[in-house]
């Protein structure tokens, strides 16, 4: 049995920053290259992926979602790459404590996958974002996202729907 590679990564909402889920109140975000420092921060029980190894790779850039008022707390991490003509997806993870039915804030994973577009379209690539999903979710990131599926496990995210998801988290 082989085990699919595709990313696995739920979009509750997509909300215009970060919203918690019991009040509804909602908290501006910063979205900000983790640092070494960063990483002694991310214990390997807390999340599912080796966020160390990712940083490590160079040809690689890992960042972290925090809230504007309390940047010491990861909401969740991204990692990209830079493929010259568009931007790879390929990892992204909300933090332990906003996964699942006891989460406490909804939008993390639709923030994250905006400042994708956001840097692509800052890059030039006018918002194209690959990344690979799996194959129970390729639905799910088409209605959600705008995402298209390509082929295999592989979808993008072209320029029309980048800068929806751009416009719903980056006022400026």
């Amino acid at each position: 049995m082989t085990l699919e590679a595709g990313l696995e990564f739920e979009i509750d909402k997509l909300t215009n920053s970060i919203e918690n889920l019991a009040t509804g109140e909602v908290f501006d975000t910063e979205i900000l290259r983790l640092s070494e420092l960063d990483s002694k921060q991310i214990k390997k029980l807390e999340w599912q992926f080796n966020w160390s190894k990712e940083l490590r790779d160079k040809t690689k850039e890992v960042y972290k979602l925090t809230t504007v008022n309390n940047t010491t707390i990861i909401q969740g991490l991204i990692s990209i790459e830079d493929k010259q003509d568009h931007v790879f997806m390929h990892l992204i993870e909300s933090s332990r404590f906003n996964k699942g039915e006891g989460k406490v804030y909804l939008g993390v994973p639709g923030n994250l996958v905006a400042f994708a577009c956001k840097v692509s379209m800052s890059k030039g690539y006018q918002g194209f974002l690959a990344f690979d999903a799996k194959t129970a979710l390729i639905r799910h990131y088409e209605e959600t996202l705008g995402a298209t599926h390509f082929r295999g496990l592989r979808m993008f995210i072209e320029t029309a729907a980048a800068l929806k998801l751009i416009s719903q988290y980056f006022k400026s």
